[in-house]
């Protein structure tokens, strides 16, 4: 018997073998046999079976029936109203589907004993049956449909906005895969130009000491080493009039001794003595020679050149004149004891700030006792002896330079010389003009 939109056909007792075949293909129902007619009425026939796998088997059979296939297709599962609802559904159908198969059991039972009007009448309820499940079959498909529809509607702009979306991903992950080889790039480029500026680096700093070299050796730089010579004796000797005087000493006294019988402009002139007295003993007994100074110009601290060679010349050098320029009698007054002599004298370099401004003193002049040979053989140095009549040629006062006042030269030969504080150089035909100081006092 076939199922379609149309109301089906009662059929007669001549073709119920058919509808009994058609039947038992549509439901997949096993025959339960012949029954009397004393068994009674089974009532678990009356309960609803669900049974999953006949569910799915009765299916396809059921599409063919109908001359249409129905396609699953991935619907949105509503909230909990919609929930209920599809499980009373569900119930329903279940219970239709029991009630076919009872309606069916009676057709069996109406032909043993054969009894046409029980045939009729239970064939009559397995169409009435069949009939019920068509209805639910048509509602399925007609709902089934809007949903189709309602969802290839609604998913259409998705789809569209995804396949939007997708391109634009592939796009910026091919910007990014652009942009990481970018950046590989420029690290590189990176790498070498730091590799480039650390060779550069180590140029400029040859280039540096090679004209510092160059500075030192040229005649024009002589003057600028010649007064940081200067200088430095200065700088060396204000902490030492310091110590004396915060030891004890008489400073007139002492100066007087230093410079016996010297006029003096002011009384604070007569740390020019002291200036002379450390001068006269840094270039007593120097011979001029001609030696190396770029291992000692090469550091800003000259006393790490004393640690990281203790037995240079220059560190013999200090030696010697620190012993000459630092009296044991000065230095017991100044620090109690005579550890910084001992130290030195037991070739070593005491690590005190006095010690490294008598080291700084000491490195222009080993540096410019050195470059002066350096630049000329036949270079010489000069000393003025009191009472000499002052030349601007080969002398500058101290006074000019404090006081800024440049004498003519009739005030200049009326001056005398009372003391010598740096020697100076001939060095070719260029003079460095020696360090003097006069009196205003001593007019000849």
């Amino acid at each position: 018997m076939e199922c379609s939109d149309t109301k089906p056909v009662k059929p007669n007792s001549n073709n119920i073998s058919e509808m009994v075949c058609k039947f038992a293909k549509v439901c997949k129902l096993k025959s339960i046999g012949v029954f009397s007619s004393e068994i009674p009425n089974l009532p678990h026939l009356q309960r609803s079976i669900y049974n999953e796998t006949l569910l799915s088997e009765d299916s396809s059979e059921e599409s063919r029936c109908y001359d249409q296939k129905v396609h699953p297709h991935p619907t949105e599962v509503p909230a909990k109203d919609n929930a209920c609802a599809g499980l009373e559904v569900m119930r329903k159908l279940f219970d239709a589907v029991s009630a076919l198969k009872l309606a069916y059991l009676q057709l069996q039972q109406a032909h043993i004993p054969y009894d046409p009007q029980k045939i009729v009448a239970a064939d009559d309820l397995v169409v009435a049956e069949l009939e019920k499940l068509c209805k639910f079959k048509r509602e399925y498909v007609q709902k089934h449909c809007k949903k189709t529809r309602f969802n290839a509607a609604r998913s259409s702009p998705l789809m569209a906005e995804i396949v939007a979306k997708e391109a634009l991903l592939g796009k910026l992950k091919s910007q990014n895969s652009a942009k990481d080889s970018d950046i590989l790039q420029l690290w590189r480029e990176l790498q070498d130009l730091e590799m480039g500026n650390k060779n550069l680096s180590e140029k400029i700093k040859q280039i540096s000491l090679e004209k510092r070299r160059a500075g030192v050796l040229s005649v024009t730089k002589v003057q600028d080493v010649f007064k940081a010579a200067s200088k430095s004796i200065h700088d060396f000797a204000k902490p030492l009039i310091s110590l004396m005087k915060a030891s004890g000493w008489d400073l007139d006294r002492a100066a007087n001794s230093i410079e016996n019988g010297a006029v003096y402009s002011k009384r604070c002139d007569k740390k020019y003595a002291f200036e002379a007295y450390i001068a006269r003993r840094m270039f007593h007994g120097i011979a001029l020679t001609s030696y190396d100074v770029s291992d000692i110009m090469k550091f800003d601290d000259p006393f790490d050149a004393l640690m990281e060679n203790p037995h240079s010349d220059f560190a013999k050098f200090c030696q010697a004149k620190y012993l000459l320029v630092v009296h044991p009698k000065i230095e017991e007054s100044f620090f109690g004891n005579l550890d910084h002599r001992t130290f030195v004298m037991s070739g070593k370099h005491p690590r005190t700030k006095f010690y490294q401004l008598f080291a700084k003193m000491a490195k222009w002049v080993w540096v410019l006792l050195g470059s002066a040979v350096s630049i000329d053989p036949e270079a010489t140095l000069f000393s003025v002896s009191r009472g000499s009549v002052f030349s601007s040629l080969y002398m500058e006062s101290v006074e000019e330079e404090k006081e800024s006042a440049i004498l003519s030269d009739e005030e200049r030969v009326t001056y005398k010389v009372q003391f010598m504080i740096m020697p100076g150089f001939q060095i070719g035909k260029m003079v460095v003009k020696s360090r003097v100081y006069v009196s205003k006092n001593s007019l000849s």
